[in-house]
């Protein structure tokens, strides 16, 4: 395809995207180590289009790194304990001195729109304020933190006040206590803590890997709670991933809807997360973001979206939408994200015999074993119903069903019902297996 064809095909298949996240509350959470990447002023511009799509933004900001930095350069030495940075009083200004001014970089960065740029006009409002309640996160095995603290309550009516204005709104890595002190607190607690209290549709981590990987070193592009929780039990990815995929389960686990992990290194990984079908990272959910299930009528339109391709190239024969309709019962599918991406249909004949027909997977979703996947839950099926063999008609694929147990038979072989409609233009070849 040409370059304006696939910019084309790309706004298209994003416009579900793009209606289904406005009036959405998203939780960012952007660590130090991503403020200083190269590509961060993109991600600027990135959230700032979310913004103008009308996605309420809240942003949390970590400063690991700069503070670290501005310790150093105040001659202080501070040091972590079990995943956590005592802060002394003498610490605790410079802890202030670096997060100010990452804020103050951070509005600046947000706020810039010149003429011939991607944020030209946008007319963002960044708000800050005292929205995190925290108190001290004490002594611990002996040991005084200081001025670190804890998230003890998110003020979420008052930052719902600025989202409804239209407000962008940025909390740093600090929380005030009812004492009127300071604390230093851990930027991810901050951001599940108020994606929590909100009931944020989403709360996204970037961070320096691509995603959640697996035992083989595979990136997982999505996760349901119980793969979280046996991924976090195993090694096979960094520290800071898996404080990041422990905070995105606690989210979820507490009502948020999904979480995302992303990396910083991948220029334009937000808008790839949000507006394409299989994101550039890892999405946990406690929704079922990809299941095979029986079809209903409610299904019609994107199964014949699905198999319109096969059917114009003659590998499947045409269906109707009345056909279709009357024999919808028939069908299983695969959806993925409220798309249905692969499908099969079974016909059970007189004799414990039935048909495999319209098997069909998205050609973006192909070599992936969803096609095996519809097979044997078919085959499950025929089994259930004390059905002894299963037969399919093909013209294009029959390698694919030669490799999965079926052999070759003559018409005779079908049943005298699906005989009488065999097509001899078509000329198809008839295969069966015994179950």
């Amino acid at each position: 395809m040409d370059t304006t064809t696939q910019y084309v095909n790309w706004f298209r298949s994003s416009s579900p995207y793009i209606h289904n996240h406005r009036g959405r509350t998203f939780v960012i959470y952007i660590g130090g180590e991503t403020v200083e990447h190269a590509s961060f002023s993109n991600l600027v511009h990135d959230i700032a289009l979310l913004n103008s799509l009308g996605v309420r933004l809240v942003l949390v900001q970590g400063a690991r790194p700069q503070i670290e930095r501005q310790l150093q350069a105040m001659n202080l030495v501070s040091h972590c304990e079990q995943g956590w940075r005592v802060t002394g009083s003498d610490c605790l200004r410079g802890v202030e001195q670096a997060v100010g001014q990452l804020r103050l970089h951070t509005e600046s960065l947000l706020s810039r729109g010149l003429v011939n740029t991607p944020m030209a006009g946008a007319a963002l409002r960044v708000v800050s304020g005292n929205f995190v309640v925290a108190k001290p996160y004490g002594i611990r095995n002996g040991i005084d933190f200081g001025h670190t603290g804890e998230v003890r309550r998110i003020e979420a009516d008052a930052i719902n006040q600025q989202l409804q204005l239209g407000h962008i709104v940025l909390l740093s890595p600090m929380g005030f206590s009812l004492t009127g002190e300071n604390f230093n607190c851990r930027a991810e607690d901050i951001a599940t803590a108020t994606a929590i209290a909100l009931k944020a549709d989403k709360i996204i981590f970037f961070m320096d890997a691509v995603g959640v990987r697996d035992h083989n070193h595979d990136l997982l592009a999505q996760l349901n709670l119980h793969q979280a929780e046996r991924i976090l039990q195993h090694d096979g990815n960094d520290a800071i991933t898996k404080l990041h995929l422990q905070s995105a389960l606690h989210a979820c686990k507490n009502g948020v809807r999904r979480a995302h992990l992303i990396s910083h290194n991948t220029d334009g990984a937000l808008l790839l997360e949000l507006f394409t079908r299989d994101g550039g990272g890892t999405l946990v959910t406690s929704e079922r973001y990809e299941g095979l299930r029986e079809a209903t009528i409610n299904d019609v339109g994107g199964i014949l979206e699905l198999i319109a391709p096969l059917e114009a190239d003659g590998t499947l024969v045409r269906r109707s939408r009345e056909q279709l309709e009357l024999e919808i019962r028939q069908f299983s599918v695969i959806e993925r994200d409220g798309m249905i991406i692969a499908c099969a249909a079974l016909y059970p004949y007189e004799g414990k015999v039935a048909e495999l027909a319209c098997l069909a997977v998205h050609e973006n979703y192909r070599k992936q074993g969803r096609g095996e996947e519809l097979l044997l839950h078919l085959e499950n099926l025929c089994r259930n119903r004390d059905l002894e063999k299963l037969f399919i008609l093909t013209t294009r694929t029959t390698h694919w069903f030669l490799e999965r147990g079926f052999v070759e038979v003559s018409i005779d072989a079908l049943p005298v019902e699906r005989r009488t409609l065999y097509n001899m233009q078509r000329n198809s070849k008839v295969f069966c297996k015994t179950l």
